[in-house]
C-alpha cells in the first residue's frame, strides 16, 4: 500500500478494525461491524464515513434499509482490507492493538522498515509534526518495535531509527 494512502487511512482510530472485520467475513452493516470492533458509536461512525470518503467503502446499492445500510469494499478497499487483516492478525495484546489505533504508529513502522534519520521519517510522512513523530517514535520504541541507534560515523552524531522484530513485520505487512 502507498504510504500516502496509509497515512490517510490511519487518521481515524477504527478504520483498520472495520476493514479487517469486513475482510474476515463480518456482515458489512453497522451493527455487526460495531459489535466486532468494540468501538464507541461516534468514533465508529466517523471512521466509517472516513472510509467512504477515501473510496475504500461504498454503500451497497439495492441492499439494506435506508436507515441500516449495507456496505461493500471497492477494489482499493479490498487491498486495504487485506493489509488491515494481516497487520491486526499479528498483534494480539491489547496495549499494542490500542497503539495501532493511533494515527502515526503504522505509517512510522512502514517508513522505518529501512534505517532512517528523523528528518527522513518526517519527509516521508509529509503532514506529520515534529511533536507527533517524536511521540510516535517513543511509543513504538517502548514496545520494542523500533530501535534507536546513534550513528557516530560523522562529525555530528545523529540517531537512526529502524523497525525490528514485530515492528518490522507490521511495517512490511502494511506496505505489502
Amino acid at each position: 500500500m502507498d504510504i500516502g494512502d496509509l497515512v490517510k487511512l490511519t487518521s481515524r482510530a477504527w478504520a483498520l478494525d472495520i476493514l479487517a472485520a469486513i475482510h474476515r467475513g463480518v456482515p458489512a452493516r453497522q451493527a455487526p461491524l460495531l459489535a466486532s470492533c468494540g468501538a464507541g458509536r461516534t468514533a465508529f461512525g466517523a471512521s466509517l464515513a472516513h472510509l467512504i470518503e477515501l473510496g475504500f467503502l461504498i454503500r451497497n446499492p439495492g441492499h439494506g434499509h435506508p436507515l441500516r445500510p449495507e456496505f461493500k469494499l471497492t477494489p482499493k478497499g479490498e487491498v486495504a482490507a487485506g493489509m488491515a487483516a494481516r497487520v491486526l492478525d499479528q498483534v494480539r495484546a491489547d496495549p499494542a492493538r490500542a497503539l495501532l489505533r493511533k494515527r502515526w504508529t503504522l505509517p512510522v513502522l512502514a517508513q522505518a522498515t529501512r534505517p532512517m534519520r528523523f528528518s527522513g521519517l518526517r519527509a516521508g510522512l509529509a503532514p506529520v509534526t515534529d511533536r507527533a513523530l517524536s511521540h510516535s517514535l517513543l511509543d513504538v520504541e517502548g514496545l520494542g518495535w523500533i530501535r534507536r541507534e546513534i550513528d557516530l560515523s560523522t562529525r555530528r552524531p545523529f540517531p537512526v531509527y529502524s523497525a525490528v522484530g514485530e515492528g518490522l513485520m507490521l511495517g512490511e505487512a502494511a506496505l505489502a
